[in-house]
């Protein structure tokens, strides 16, 4: 099941380039105005959609109701944190404030980070059977997909993947299994340093969390890598593949290798060497505009 012809958000109304970040949550009253500055930027800088990383209905509210036409997605929620009851009825709300404007994006998480995490497709399937219930169209949601079955379950019950740290060699296989139809919208992650050092120091202060998370490195080992990279902050090999870094020029060739592979969107997640890592990273998402000609 894709986007019906009616509905919004499509594919081609969110665009070929989205940012993704965790640095855009409202929570924090000190950097209230920031956040909705910088929100109203993305919109400016032509950016198609913004991915509000590990969120809920609540903080995607607050972008939109700072912003005019960007569509914002929850990238990802997780649905041990948010009963699926809530969930609607916080999306029926939202679109009836600002109809066509939001995407839910929902994952399972992981057995770490979830009290109560058990049996993940089978508690995906019952999830979408609530919000089907409450009236969430399927084709307003996408699944954080990894793996095959879940992949099938965002062809047959939603509008699509929207996939977390993968490669090219990840997407095409995903296109694959969606079909032609399905939105396809990966995460990827970005350096802008030329510097290998710094580069890859930066990568692997980011990874850190997600080479303890066996949904990630089961991933990566269906896609080739072995043991031996996960070690030591993971090896050059897999860093260099999972985060795109370099000046602009190499860091949007990377970027269109997604799209070459089969994806209908990058959500880009800029990544900063220094300075506050919990601070929008406004002037790399600057730069990154003008290097995706938006």
């Amino acid at each position: 099941m894709g986007f019906s012809d009616s509905d919004a958000p499509r594919a081609t109304t969110i665009g070929r380039y989205g940012v993704w970040t965790a640095a855009l949550h409202a929570s924090d009253s000190a950097r209230a105005t920031e956040v909705v500055e910088a929100a109203a930027e993305l919109e400016e800088l032509g950016y198609g959609a913004l991915w509000l990383g590990t969120s809920g209905v609540e903080d995607a509210a607050r972008l939109i109701d700072a912003t005019a036409t960007i569509t914002v997605a929850t990238g990802i929620l997780s649905i041990w944190r948010y009963e699926a009851e809530d969930t609607a009825a916080r999306w029926s709300a939202l679109e009836t404030a600002h109809p066509g404007r939001f995407l839910l994006g929902l994952g399972v998480s992981h057995a770490k980070l979830a009290e109560k995490y058990e049996r993940p497709y089978a508690a995906m399937n019952n999830y979408l059977d609530a919000l089907d219930a409450a009236g969430v169209p399927a084709d307003r949601r996408v699944l954080a997909a990894l793996g095959p079955r879940m992949l099938g379950l965002a062809r047959d019950r939603a509008a699509g993947a929207h996939p977390y740290l993968v490669t090219p060699e990840h997407t095409a296989q995903a296109r694959e299994k969606l079909g032609k139809g399905p939105l396809l919208a990966p995460e990827f992650t970005v350096v802008l340093e030329a510097d290998p050092d710094r580069a890859r120091a930066a990568a692997r202060q980011m990874l850190a969390l997600y080479l303890q998370l066996p949904n990630y490195t089961d991933s990566w080992l269906r896609l080739g890598f072995t043991e031996d990279d996960f070690a030591s902050g993971g090896s050059d090999r897999l860093v260099d593949t999972l985060i795109g870094w370099g000046d602009e020029q190499r860091v949007r060739e990377r970027i269109d290798a997604f799209l070459d592979a089969g994806a209908d969107h990058v959500a880009v997640q800029a990544l900063a060497t220094d300075g506050d890592r919990g601070a929008p990273p406004r002037e790399d998402w600057r730069r990154l505009a003008a290097a995706l000609e938006l």
